[in-house]
């Protein structure tokens, strides 16, 4: 106890001066054999451990350590296990390297491909029915706009029909233009040409 006393304030001491002397941040934290602490620190002692968790936790994060180095290898070999699987599993959907299945894999698989094929056909009939009433949509709608179409041409027969002759309507202008008068003999123009030769 005498010893750890003696030590223990000299290490203090030169951490002191080492703090001062150099301007560094120091702490330390000192246990004694009866399990009492002593501690120094230049600034704060939490400010210190959290800069130091902080430099580690960079540190680690920057440097993987042997673990994250094992655990890292052991996640890539299991990931390659994993594709290997999905790849046999895909070779035997397609029908290749059946020749180790045992009759009742072959059943599962035969299973499966059949629940695959329904899900499939299942899509393609409710696909091809969107597309029947997209068609019967655009059907009924050609037949009204016929319909329209039809019934546009039949008003203006039924007006051209009802126009007499010698009268002429004019759909753009909206103006009729009626010749009413009545002339016995010759035209006007006519016998004042006769009238003067005379």
């Amino acid at each position: 106890q005498v010893t750890f006393s003696k030590r223990r304030n000299g290490l203090l001491k030169k951490a002191f001066e080492l703090s001062v002397l150099c301007d560094a941040e120091v702490g330390v934290i000192v246990f004694s054999p009866r399990d009492k602490l002593y501690e120094f620190s230049s600034t704060s002692m939490q400010s210190t451990i959290d800069r130091y968790r902080m430099h580690t936790k960079c540190v680690n994060t920057n440097m993987p350590t042997e673990h994250n180095t094992q655990q890292w290898k052991y996640e890539a070999v299991s990931m390659a296990n994993k594709i290997e699987l999905l790849e046999a599993s895909k070779r035997k959907l397609m029908g290749e390297s059946l020749e180790p299945c045992t009759v009742d894999e072959l059943q599962e698989l035969e299973s499966q491909i059949e629940r695959s094929l329904s899900n499939i056909r299942g899509r393609k009939d409710y696909l091809l029915e969107q597309q029947i009433e997209e068609l019967k949509e655009k059907e009924r709608r050609l037949l009204e706009d016929n319909e329209l179409l039809r019934h546009k041409s039949e008003e203006e027969t039924e007006l051209q029909l009802a126009t007499p002759k010698g009268v002429q309507y004019d759909h753009g202008s909206q103006q009729m233009e009626l010749e009413t008068e009545l002339h016995i003999g010759w035209p006007p123009k006519v016998a004042t040409q006769c009238i003067s030769h005379a």
